[in-house]
């Protein structure tokens, strides 16, 4: 039996388009990886080396940056901090914004649209708006420079997350919570033990988006954790950064153990996201 080719036919002007965007991703491509393989050779070189030879591949291989970033800079801690953080605030925005997103979009009550607007304009709104706000919030309730004040700021921001499960619910047939309905369950058991197991695609997307989010944030860290205890990873690499000449290595050592996490977690689960993001096409 013959197989039938898939041939796509398009338009000269959309060839034209698609090559174009192309080779720009292969360019972006290019320079990433070339940018991410001049930090790992450079973490891996001697003080010396680095100065003389800050391109090239390491004369010596020597693991001098990485044990002094650890031991001198106390960067476990600041590696728990931003674990901590990272899990938490992802969790803690999973849970809200999954629950708010499923009352959106299964009951109707007075302000619906206004609310399902009002977090969509969330995306388009600049978080260095919202810092002063969040500041003295902090400040009044006493959760200012505490790693749990800035937990609760993580996990409420569910503006994304919230368009992304409101979307996947409307896949999901109204039958089976009626069925529920019928059964005697109420809308949290309904909830958590017939909706929650089916989110699986779209949960791995929202907490891999969000965790690489709050994991590469400086910003908000910098504002609201003065103390020192805790500090981020992100804010350890800019002490460094502030001083390259005199901490080429460290820095370059600080970025890598930063990045690992992000790059192991974007392989094992990048397929995840395409899945979950596409997961709300079928229905609008």
């Amino acid at each position: 039996m013959k197989k039938e080719k898939n041939t796509e036919i398009l338009s000269p002007g959309a060839r034209v388009v698609r090559w174009v965007l192309s080779i720009i991703l292969m360019i972006y491509t290019g320079i990433t990886i070339f940018a991410l393989s001049i930090t790992v050779m450079d973490s891996l070189k001697s003080k010396g080396d680095i100065v003389t030879n800050f391109v090239g591949f390491p004369k010596q291989l020597t693991m001098e940056s990485y044990f002094r970033v650890l031991k001198e800079a106390n960067l476990l801690l600041y590696l728990k901090n931003s674990v901590v953080l990272t899990v938490g605030g992802t969790l803690g925005c999973i849970l809200l914004a999954g629950l708010t997103a499923y009352g959106i979009s299964r009951f109707d009550f007075k302000g619906k649209n206004f609310l399902s607007g009002y977090f969509l304009m969330g995306m388009m709104v600049p978080v260095q708006v919202s810092v002063l706000p969040l500041f003295l919030i902090l400040k009044r309730i006493g959760l200012l420079n505490n790693i749990f004040g800035m937990m609760l700021v993580y996990a409420s921001g569910i503006s994304m997350a919230c368009f992304i499960f409101q979307k996947f619910f409307h896949t999901i047939p109204v039958a089976l919570e009626e069925s529920a309905r019928i059964d005697g369950a109420g809308d949290f058991r309904i909830f958590f033990q017939i909706i929650a197991p089916l989110c699986k695609p779209v949960v791995m997307t929202v907490a891999l988006i969000t965790a690489i989010s709050q994991w590469n944030d400086f910003y908000m860290p910098m504002v609201l954790l003065g103390k020192k205890t805790s500090n981020t990873l992100t804010l350890v690499i800019y002490q460094y950064i502030g001083q390259f000449t005199k901490y080429m290595s460290e820095s370059m050592a600080a970025v890598v153990i930063t990045l690992i996490p992000v790059i192991v977690l974007y392989f094992l689960f990048s397929s995840k996201i395409v899945e979950g993001l596409t997961g709300g096409a079928v229905k609008g």
